[in-house]
């Protein structure tokens, strides 16, 4: 397998709290990637130094084998790292296909289309973005995401908001995306980890608590007594 993204001894301090401590983290290409853990345990801090809206305090980040440590955020769009919540807070005031229309540079509409059918908003198309159910905005900013045909999807929290009948078509949407994106999912819904993720990976207070496949993480006693709230 190719590694697309990896993270050599990424740091964040802010002040004298270590968000992020020392983080050593490899994504192949192709695989659905869950980042899961207490609340606190640095995981949209983490995604936010990966996507560029914050700089390490050390460390070094590689997309595709080159160094972006140093790249903007969107550069880094550019390169194919796409961040919901980076790239699309949403235009209140403009239509559901303007938004996703603006995401991919295309303002003609045309392009919103395919990634709107593909979250389940088609129909919603010409309905004003701000007027949308808190779910529905969450799903938008999917869409917005995928406008940017990205080779890294980086998802933080994107059920929150959803219905049981929602968060089923949105398995299914991630596993559509991931027969040609990599997708890095942040997520407290634990079934929908378990039965997505190829891999999982446990923050816990900043550092890599532990790293494997559902089944290595269901059994893990560490992981039960941070998170899971057993053991």
């Amino acid at each position: 397998m190719t590694v697309l993204l990896e993270t050599r001894g990424l740091s964040k301090n802010f002040g004298g709290l270590k968000a992020v401590s020392d983080v050593n983290f490899r994504v192949e290409k192709g695989e659905v990637r869950a980042v899961i853990g207490p609340n606190g345990a640095g995981k949209t801090t983490f995604v936010s130094l990966i996507s560029g809206r914050i700089a390490p305090s050390a460390g070094m980040i590689l997309f595709e084998g080159k160094d972006v440590t140093g790249l903007p955020a969107f550069a880094r769009v550019q390169k194919g790292i796409a961040y919901t919540f980076q790239i699309t807070s949403i235009y209140a005031n403009l239509s559901v296909a303007e938004n996703v229309a603006l995401a991919a540079h295309q303002p003609g509409g045309r392009a919103s289309l395919e990634p709107l059918e593909r979250v389940g908003l088609a129909d919603r198309a010409a309905q004003i973005a701000g007027t949308l159910a808190y779910g529905h905005q969450r799903l938008l900013e999917v869409a917005m995401g995928l406008a940017l045909k990205p080779k890294l999807l980086i998802l933080d929290e994107p059920t929150q908001g959803l219905s049981d009948a929602e968060i089923d078509n949105f398995i299914l949407l991630v596993r559509d995306v991931a027969k040609d994106a990599t997708v890095l999912l942040i997520e407290h819904n634990m079934p929908l980890v378990m039965e997505l993720a190829h891999r999982i990976t446990v923050l816990d207070r900043g550092m890599i608590l532990a790293e494997g496949t559902p089944e290595d993480i269901r059994a893990n006693a560490a992981v039960q007594a941070a998170y899971l709230g057993t053991g």
